[in-house]
């Protein structure tokens, strides 16, 4: 992949080779390679073991595509609806009990499912695919059509799909697609303590 970006440091070009689309090309993905990217989902580190991640899918040739594209909001529905597979990332907010104890609340279930998105998304690149992350959710609608179980955490929306041609995009939206930049090293990673003038 061509692109703007370039690491400070020496870095796999996976992790530039990374970024988050908005145009797809509206074709299936089949179902082994989809299955390919959950499976490295699947093996994200977790606290305790515990895997709180879950994830529901609909392919865009399957029964439930149009409902999954219902869930996100109207921003995100005009351009996801191309993608090739629509994700709903859960965590499970209890931890489960041991030894007779019961369910206790998790702190971690959210940071765990980030851990298991960003998996999914390097393993989607790995194949030739892009993936983007949407926090424009009706999560209410979503727990609801999907029945998703009071326990869940709704984290994010997924669209997972090979990347189409900006001209594909409404005009406003045009211009943004393209891989964007990241911080200096040196503004987000300090050795010891913050400095004062951070603190500050």
């Amino acid at each position: 992949m061509t692109h703007p970006r370039t690491a400070d440091h020496p870095i796999e070009p996976l992790f530039l080779d990374r970024w988050s689309p908005r145009s797809f090309l509206p074709e299936s993905m089949p179902q082994a390679d989809l299955e390919t990217v959950l499976e490295a989902a699947r093996w994200a580190p977790s606290a305790f073991n515990i895997q709180p991640w879950h994830f529901l899918y609909a392919q865009r040739d399957s029964a439930q595509w149009e409902l999954f594209v219902s869930v996100l909001d109207a921003f995100n529905r005009r351009w996801a609806a191309d993608a090739a597979v629509l994700v709903l990332l859960l965590s499970d907010t209890l931890m489960p009990g041991e030894g007779g104890r019961p369910d206790r609340p998790s702190t971690l279930n959210s940071f765990d499912a980030g851990a298991a998105w960003a998996q999914l998304a390097l393993q989607a690149t790995a194949l030739g695919y892009q993936a983007h992350a949407m926090a424009g959710i009706d999560r209410d609608h979503a727990r609801g059509a999907l029945a998703v179980p009071a326990r869940f955490k709704i984290e994010i929306a997924i669209a997972l799909g090979l990347r189409g041609p900006a001209e594909r995009l409404p005009e406003p939206l045009r211009v943004r697609e393209k891989p964007s930049g990241r911080k200096p090293l040196a503004e987000i990673a300090t050795a010891g303590g913050f400095r004062a003038e951070r603190a500050a």
